[in-house]
Protein backbone atom coordinates (compact mmCIF):
# COMPACT_ATOMS: atom_id res chain seq x y z
CA UNK A 1 0.00 0.00 0.00
CA UNK A 2 1.14 3.43 -1.23
CA UNK A 3 1.60 5.41 2.24
CA UNK A 4 0.41 9.45 1.55
CA UNK A 5 1.08 12.11 4.01
CA UNK A 6 0.43 15.84 3.85
CA UNK A 7 2.60 17.40 6.26
CA UNK A 8 1.34 20.70 7.47
CA UNK A 9 3.53 23.64 8.96
CA UNK A 10 2.48 26.54 11.37
CA UNK A 11 0.35 25.98 14.66
CA UNK A 12 -3.30 26.66 16.31
CA UNK A 13 -3.75 27.53 19.50
CA UNK A 14 -3.58 24.47 21.56
CA UNK A 15 -0.35 23.29 19.61
CA UNK A 16 1.31 26.19 21.41
CA UNK A 17 2.78 25.82 25.01
CA UNK A 18 4.16 28.98 27.18
CA UNK A 19 7.69 29.08 27.82
CA UNK A 20 8.56 26.35 24.70
CA UNK A 21 11.36 27.17 22.37
CA UNK A 22 10.77 26.77 18.98
CA UNK A 23 14.48 25.99 16.70
CA UNK A 24 13.23 26.97 13.06
CA UNK A 25 14.53 24.92 10.33
CA UNK A 26 15.72 27.30 8.25
CA UNK A 27 19.69 28.05 7.77
CA UNK A 28 20.35 30.97 5.71
CA UNK A 29 23.31 32.26 4.37
CA UNK A 30 23.20 35.93 3.27
CA UNK A 31 25.59 37.44 0.40
CA UNK A 32 26.22 40.45 -1.50
CA UNK A 33 22.91 39.45 -4.03
CA UNK A 34 20.22 39.05 -1.30
CA UNK A 35 21.98 42.68 0.51
CA UNK A 36 21.82 44.34 -3.19
CA UNK A 37 17.97 43.01 -4.14
CA UNK A 38 16.82 44.14 -0.88
CA UNK A 39 19.14 47.78 -1.53
CA UNK A 40 17.18 48.33 -4.95
CA UNK A 41 13.82 47.21 -4.31
CA UNK A 42 13.45 49.84 -0.49
CA UNK A 43 16.18 52.29 -1.29
CA UNK A 44 16.98 53.24 2.03
CA UNK A 45 18.66 56.26 2.80
CA UNK A 46 20.28 55.38 5.94
CA UNK A 47 23.83 55.45 4.95
CA UNK A 48 25.41 52.83 7.35
CA UNK A 49 23.39 49.67 5.47
CA UNK A 50 24.12 51.44 1.62
CA UNK A 51 27.59 52.71 1.37
CA UNK A 52 30.56 50.67 2.61
CA UNK A 53 32.63 53.49 3.40
CA UNK A 54 30.01 55.34 5.94
CA UNK A 55 30.21 52.33 7.44
CA UNK A 56 33.59 51.84 7.84
CA UNK A 57 33.84 55.62 8.97
CA UNK A 58 31.70 54.99 12.17
CA UNK A 59 33.59 52.03 13.02
CA UNK A 60 32.24 48.99 11.18
CA UNK A 61 34.36 46.27 9.39
CA UNK A 62 31.92 46.55 6.58
CA UNK A 63 28.38 47.37 5.38
CA UNK A 64 26.46 46.08 7.34
CA UNK A 65 23.25 43.74 6.38
CA UNK A 66 20.13 46.09 7.39
CA UNK A 67 18.27 45.40 10.21
CA UNK A 68 15.06 45.63 8.12
CA UNK A 69 16.24 42.49 5.98
CA UNK A 70 17.00 40.74 9.68
CA UNK A 71 13.85 41.60 10.83
CA UNK A 72 11.92 40.36 7.66
CA UNK A 73 14.36 37.06 7.82
CA UNK A 74 13.56 36.43 11.16
CA UNK A 75 9.38 36.94 11.00
CA UNK A 76 10.07 34.56 7.49
CA UNK A 77 11.77 32.11 9.11
CA UNK A 78 9.13 31.66 12.10
CA UNK A 79 6.23 31.39 10.15
CA UNK A 80 7.64 27.74 9.36
CA UNK A 81 6.19 27.11 13.39
CA UNK A 82 4.98 29.99 14.61
CA UNK A 83 2.31 31.90 12.09
CA UNK A 84 1.76 29.26 8.49
CA UNK A 85 -1.83 28.77 10.20
CA UNK A 86 -2.31 32.33 11.65
CA UNK A 87 -5.73 34.54 10.61
CA UNK A 88 -3.17 37.96 11.16
CA UNK A 89 0.17 39.41 12.16
CA UNK A 90 -1.62 41.99 15.12
CA UNK A 91 1.86 43.44 16.49
CA UNK A 92 5.30 44.14 16.56
CA UNK A 93 7.16 45.12 19.83
CA UNK A 94 10.94 45.83 21.47
CA UNK A 95 12.73 44.99 18.45
CA UNK A 96 16.02 45.59 18.95
CA UNK A 97 19.49 45.24 16.46
CA UNK A 98 22.31 44.24 19.34
CA UNK A 99 24.97 43.86 16.86
CA UNK A 100 25.64 43.90 13.10
CA UNK A 101 25.75 41.42 10.84
CA UNK A 102 27.85 41.11 7.57
CA UNK A 103 27.49 39.83 4.15
CA UNK A 104 28.80 35.82 4.14
CA UNK A 105 26.74 35.30 7.98
CA UNK A 106 24.78 32.39 8.62
CA UNK A 107 21.24 33.11 9.80
CA UNK A 108 18.82 31.41 11.83
CA UNK A 109 16.08 32.11 14.50
CA UNK A 110 14.25 30.65 17.17
CA UNK A 111 10.83 31.83 18.88
CA UNK A 112 10.44 31.50 22.65
CA UNK A 113 6.29 31.44 23.57
CA UNK A 114 5.53 34.26 25.76
CA UNK A 115 1.77 33.84 25.99
CA UNK A 116 -1.48 32.63 24.36
CA UNK A 117 -4.84 33.78 25.33
CA UNK A 118 -7.97 32.62 23.46
CA UNK A 119 -10.06 35.69 22.46
CA UNK A 120 -13.96 35.92 23.87
CA UNK A 121 -15.51 34.33 20.94
CA UNK A 122 -13.71 30.80 21.63
CA UNK A 123 -12.89 30.49 17.79
CA UNK A 124 -9.62 32.36 17.79
CA UNK A 125 -6.66 33.40 20.18
CA UNK A 126 -3.67 35.29 19.98
CA UNK A 127 -0.08 34.30 20.45
CA UNK A 128 2.69 36.15 21.75
CA UNK A 129 6.45 34.88 20.92
CA UNK A 130 9.90 36.47 21.11
CA UNK A 131 11.95 35.52 18.11
CA UNK A 132 15.77 35.49 17.94
CA UNK A 133 17.49 35.94 14.86
CA UNK A 134 21.99 34.96 15.76
CA UNK A 135 24.52 34.17 13.42
CA UNK A 136 27.03 31.60 12.62
CA UNK A 137 29.12 32.02 16.18
CA UNK A 138 26.05 32.34 17.86
CA UNK A 139 25.90 35.96 17.96
CA UNK A 140 22.68 37.48 18.38
CA UNK A 141 22.02 40.33 15.46
CA UNK A 142 17.72 40.90 16.14
CA UNK A 143 15.36 40.22 18.36
CA UNK A 144 11.58 41.23 18.21
CA UNK A 145 8.29 40.29 19.97
CA UNK A 146 5.23 39.89 17.82
CA UNK A 147 1.72 38.77 18.83
CA UNK A 148 -0.57 36.86 15.91
CA UNK A 149 -4.12 35.64 15.94
CA UNK A 150 -4.12 32.11 15.61
CA UNK A 151 -7.39 29.45 14.77
CA UNK A 152 -8.40 27.00 17.67
CA UNK A 153 -6.81 23.51 17.96
CA UNK A 154 -4.57 21.59 16.33
CA UNK A 155 -2.61 20.98 12.94
CA UNK A 156 -3.49 17.74 12.26
CA UNK A 157 -0.51 16.02 10.27
CA UNK A 158 2.23 18.35 12.02
CA UNK A 159 5.29 16.74 11.92
CA UNK A 160 7.37 16.48 15.30
CA UNK A 161 10.28 19.28 16.12
CA UNK A 162 13.37 17.81 15.40
CA UNK A 163 15.45 17.38 18.71
CA UNK A 164 17.36 20.86 19.82
CA UNK A 165 19.20 22.78 22.59
CA UNK A 166 18.22 25.78 21.76
CA UNK A 167 17.44 28.49 24.75
CA UNK A 168 16.90 32.33 24.63
CA UNK A 169 18.81 34.14 27.24
CA UNK A 170 16.33 35.89 29.64
CA UNK A 171 18.32 39.41 29.72
CA UNK A 172 16.84 42.26 26.88
CA UNK A 173 20.20 42.71 24.10
CA UNK A 174 21.48 45.68 23.86
CA UNK A 175 20.34 48.55 21.22
CA UNK A 176 23.68 49.21 19.42
CA UNK A 177 26.62 47.18 18.43
CA UNK A 178 29.66 47.78 20.47
CA UNK A 179 31.86 48.84 17.43
CA UNK A 180 29.18 52.37 17.69
CA UNK A 181 30.27 52.61 21.10
CA UNK A 182 32.31 55.41 21.37
CA UNK A 183 32.36 58.94 20.13
CA UNK A 184 31.38 59.83 16.23
CA UNK A 185 33.66 60.67 14.02
CA UNK A 186 33.11 62.92 11.47
CA UNK A 187 30.57 61.63 8.15
CA UNK A 188 32.73 60.33 5.76
CA UNK A 189 31.81 63.04 3.04
CA UNK A 190 30.49 66.48 2.35
CA UNK A 191 26.51 66.84 1.67
CA UNK A 192 24.04 64.12 1.69
CA UNK A 193 20.71 64.57 3.22
CA UNK A 194 19.76 67.70 5.01
CA UNK A 195 17.88 65.93 8.26
CA UNK A 196 20.71 65.64 11.16
CA UNK A 197 19.38 65.59 14.45
CA UNK A 198 19.39 69.33 15.20
CA UNK A 199 16.89 68.99 12.47
CA UNK A 200 14.17 67.86 14.30
CA UNK A 201 11.70 69.45 17.07
CA UNK A 202 9.25 67.29 19.06
CA UNK A 203 6.05 67.85 17.38
CA UNK A 204 7.27 68.20 14.04
CA UNK A 205 4.92 66.52 11.23
CA UNK A 206 6.61 65.09 8.10
CA UNK A 207 4.64 63.85 5.22
CA UNK A 208 6.85 61.96 2.60
CA UNK A 209 5.13 62.89 -0.37
CA UNK A 210 7.11 60.20 -3.03
CA UNK A 211 4.71 57.16 -3.19
CA UNK A 212 5.21 53.57 -4.21
CA UNK A 213 3.23 51.11 -6.05
CA UNK A 214 4.00 47.58 -4.76
CA UNK A 215 4.01 45.12 -8.51
CA UNK A 216 2.25 41.63 -7.87
CA UNK A 217 5.37 39.30 -8.97
CA UNK A 218 7.71 41.87 -6.90
CA UNK A 219 6.39 41.50 -3.63
CA UNK A 220 5.85 37.59 -4.48
CA UNK A 221 9.47 37.27 -4.96
CA UNK A 222 10.93 39.17 -2.24
CA UNK A 223 8.41 36.99 -0.15
CA UNK A 224 10.00 33.84 -0.99
CA UNK A 225 13.48 35.46 -1.07
CA UNK A 226 12.77 36.15 2.83
CA UNK A 227 11.45 32.31 2.77
CA UNK A 228 7.87 33.51 4.40
CA UNK A 229 5.68 30.27 3.68
CA UNK A 230 2.16 31.48 4.30
CA UNK A 231 0.11 30.83 1.89
CA UNK A 232 -1.66 33.90 2.06
CA UNK A 233 1.12 35.50 0.64
CA UNK A 234 2.09 33.18 -2.24
CA UNK A 235 -0.73 30.55 -3.01
CA UNK A 236 -3.54 32.10 -4.90
CA UNK A 237 -5.70 29.42 -5.01
CA UNK A 238 -5.71 29.61 -0.62
CA UNK A 239 -6.49 32.83 -1.22
CA UNK A 240 -9.36 32.59 -3.28
CA UNK A 241 -10.94 30.52 -0.24
CA UNK A 242 -9.37 31.93 2.70
CA UNK A 243 -8.05 35.35 2.00
CA UNK A 244 -10.08 38.54 3.60
CA UNK A 245 -9.49 40.19 -0.21
CA UNK A 246 -9.82 36.96 -1.89
CA UNK A 247 -6.47 36.98 -3.46
CA UNK A 248 -2.72 37.23 -1.87
CA UNK A 249 -1.80 39.88 0.60
CA UNK A 250 1.40 41.30 0.41
CA UNK A 251 3.82 40.49 3.51
CA UNK A 252 3.32 42.85 6.46
CA UNK A 253 7.21 42.76 7.15
CA UNK A 254 7.46 44.48 3.54
CA UNK A 255 5.17 46.98 3.75
CA UNK A 256 6.53 48.13 6.88
CA UNK A 257 9.78 48.25 5.41
CA UNK A 258 8.67 50.24 1.98
CA UNK A 259 6.77 52.97 4.57
CA UNK A 260 10.27 52.95 6.46
CA UNK A 261 12.37 53.28 3.20
CA UNK A 262 9.92 56.12 1.79
CA UNK A 263 10.58 58.01 5.28
CA UNK A 264 14.06 57.35 4.91
CA UNK A 265 15.15 60.37 2.81
CA UNK A 266 13.43 63.15 5.08
CA UNK A 267 14.31 61.17 8.67
CA UNK A 268 17.15 58.50 8.05
CA UNK A 269 19.86 60.38 5.75
CA UNK A 270 22.17 61.63 8.36
CA UNK A 271 21.30 58.26 10.32
CA UNK A 272 23.91 55.76 12.07
CA UNK A 273 21.91 52.52 13.46
CA UNK A 274 18.21 51.63 13.89
CA UNK A 275 18.17 51.89 17.90
CA UNK A 276 14.69 50.02 17.69
CA UNK A 277 11.20 49.65 16.46
CA UNK A 278 8.10 49.35 18.81
CA UNK A 279 4.16 49.72 19.02
CA UNK A 280 3.70 48.61 15.82
CA UNK A 281 0.61 47.10 13.79
CA UNK A 282 -1.49 46.35 10.45
CA UNK A 283 -4.59 47.76 10.96
CA UNK A 284 -5.42 47.04 7.28
CA UNK A 285 -3.93 44.67 4.24
CA UNK A 286 -2.41 46.05 1.28
CA UNK A 287 -2.97 44.10 -1.94
CA UNK A 288 -0.23 43.92 -5.50
CA UNK A 289 -1.55 47.44 -7.19
CA UNK A 290 -1.96 49.68 -3.61
CA UNK A 291 0.24 52.54 -3.54
CA UNK A 292 1.98 53.42 -0.57
CA UNK A 293 2.82 56.39 1.36
CA UNK A 294 4.53 57.44 4.31
CA UNK A 295 4.29 59.89 7.31
CA UNK A 296 6.17 60.85 10.24
CA UNK A 297 5.62 62.43 13.82
CA UNK A 298 8.63 63.29 16.30
CA UNK A 299 7.72 62.40 19.67
CA UNK A 300 11.22 62.53 21.12
CA UNK A 301 14.91 63.93 21.00
CA UNK A 302 17.56 62.83 23.24
CA UNK A 303 21.27 63.97 23.08
CA UNK A 304 23.17 60.89 22.99
CA UNK A 305 26.60 60.99 22.41
CA UNK A 306 29.41 63.36 21.42
CA UNK A 307 28.33 63.54 17.22
CA UNK A 308 25.51 61.78 17.20
CA UNK A 309 21.77 62.44 19.39
CA UNK A 310 18.93 59.97 19.33
CA UNK A 311 15.22 61.21 17.13
CA UNK A 312 11.49 59.41 18.14
CA UNK A 313 9.56 58.74 15.08
CA UNK A 314 5.63 57.97 15.11
CA UNK A 315 5.84 56.43 11.64
CA UNK A 316 2.42 55.77 9.75
CA UNK A 317 1.83 53.89 6.40
CA UNK A 318 -1.38 54.63 4.15
CA UNK A 319 -2.51 53.36 0.87
CA UNK A 320 -3.53 55.26 -2.53
CA UNK A 321 -3.67 58.55 -0.21
CA UNK A 322 -1.19 60.78 0.17
CA UNK A 323 -0.83 61.77 3.86
CA UNK A 324 -1.21 65.42 3.51
CA UNK A 325 -4.41 64.94 1.71
CA UNK A 326 -5.66 62.74 5.12
CA UNK A 327 -4.22 65.64 7.68
CA UNK A 328 -6.07 68.56 5.01
CA UNK A 329 -9.26 66.16 5.56
CA UNK A 330 -8.93 66.01 9.28
CA UNK A 331 -7.67 62.28 9.84
CA UNK A 332 -6.32 61.44 13.19
CA UNK A 333 -3.31 59.64 11.72
CA UNK A 334 -0.55 59.32 14.55
CA UNK A 335 -3.37 58.30 16.91
CA UNK A 336 -2.97 54.27 17.40
CA UNK A 337 -6.05 52.81 15.32
CA UNK A 338 -6.71 50.19 17.82
CA UNK A 339 -8.91 51.43 20.72
CA UNK A 340 -10.39 53.95 18.41
CA UNK A 341 -13.63 54.68 19.28
CA UNK A 342 -14.08 56.58 16.49
CA UNK A 343 -11.95 58.58 13.83
CA UNK A 344 -10.59 55.64 11.96
CA UNK A 345 -8.19 55.68 9.10
CA UNK A 346 -9.00 53.46 6.64
CA UNK A 347 -6.21 54.05 4.34
CA UNK A 348 -4.08 53.27 7.31
CA UNK A 349 -1.89 49.91 6.46
CA UNK A 350 1.42 49.85 9.37
CA UNK A 351 2.11 52.24 12.17
CA UNK A 352 5.16 51.95 14.63
CA UNK A 353 7.30 53.58 16.80
CA UNK A 354 11.33 54.18 15.17
CA UNK A 355 14.46 55.28 16.75
CA UNK A 356 17.38 56.41 15.24
CA UNK A 357 21.02 57.36 16.04
CA UNK A 358 21.22 60.73 13.95
CA UNK A 359 24.58 62.92 13.36
CA UNK A 360 24.67 66.04 15.04
CA UNK A 361 25.49 69.34 12.75
CA UNK A 362 26.84 70.88 15.74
Amino acid sequence: MVRVRSPRYGRKLDDFTVGAVYAHPWDVTVDEGMLALFAASFQDALPTYASRVAARSVGLRDRPVSPLLLLNLGISFSVHDVSEQAIAHLAYTDVRFPAACYPGDTLRASSLVIGKKPVSTGDKGVVHVRTQVVNQDGLLVCSFERKALVPPGRVAERPEDAPHAVAQPDAPPGRLPKELDGPLPPPARQGGFACAWDDFEVGDVITHEVGRTIGDSEHMQLATLLRNSHPLHVDEQYSRSSSFAKTRVVHGGLVLSWVLALSSRDTAGCGVWDLGLDEGAHPSGVLAGDTLFAASKVIAREEAKSGAGSVTFRLVGVKNTPPRALLDQGADLFTPELGKAEGRVKEKVVEITRTLLLRRRS
